[in-house]
């Protein structure tokens, strides 16, 4: 397929328009392969259109995004990943109060988080460690092999301290790292500074 045939594919931009997702969740999904990608000499992606086809039958239109009232670019998206249960709760409980346009989402490893990004990539990522299956430090290390974890910040807070985080590998120079327990007056004023940049960005605009 070349560029001659344009009715065999979709640019980034074009694609994202037709699943009704960001543009950040189609480069995603081109870099994880769910959807059938190549790229131009000039380095521009062009999307399979049987692919974004294949993923509209298997995903109804409706449910690869939130509602505008939900999911509107006036609200900060914010996902937490951790695997106590009872935690997530107190995430959500505390959030909840600040009183900003915030949408939570939540998983408790780091694989249904992968999968998460892909249908919601988040303004504000809140990441444990120490998890079953695939923890917080693999996690982040897949996420860090794509463009995606420049567009969103990246916190962690976990019981482990420096020395164990290192003995592990360490994490991405771009996250943050905050010792349990959780501190949410540090993460509202996290979430408040990204909604004031939304704000100025859309005044810009």
């Amino acid at each position: 397929m070349t560029d001659n045939h344009h009715s065999a594919y979709y640019t980034s931009r074009e694609a994202a328009l037709k699943l009704n997702v960001s543009l950040r969740t189609v480069q995603l999904w081109v870099d994880r392969g769910i959807l059938e990608a190549w790229k131009t000499e000039g380095g521009h992606r062009r999307i399979s259109v049987d692919s974004v086809d294949r993923m509209l039958r298997v995903v109804p239109q409706s449910d690869m995004k939130l509602s505008g009232q939900v999911s509107s670019e006036d609200r900060l998206k914010l996902m937490v990943v951790d695997d106590d249960g009872v935690l997530l709760k107190l995430y959500k409980k505390n959030i909840g109060a600040w009183n900003l346009p915030i949408d939570v989402f939540t998983c408790s490893n780091g694989w249904d988080a992968l999968l998460l990004l892909g249908r919601e990539l988040p303004d504000l990522l809140v990441v444990d460690l120490m998890m079953p299956g695939m923890d917080g430090f693999m996690m982040l290390r897949a996420l860090s092999s794509t463009s995606l974890i420049e567009g969103m910040e990246i916190v962690v807070v976990t019981g482990l301290d420096n020395y164990e985080i290192a003995a592990r590998g360490g994490l991405p120079d771009s996250v943050s790292v905050f010792s349990k327990p959780i501190p949410f007056t540090t993460l509202k004023g996290i979430a408040e500074r990204i909604l004031k940049k939304h704000a100025a960005f859309r005044q810009a605009g």
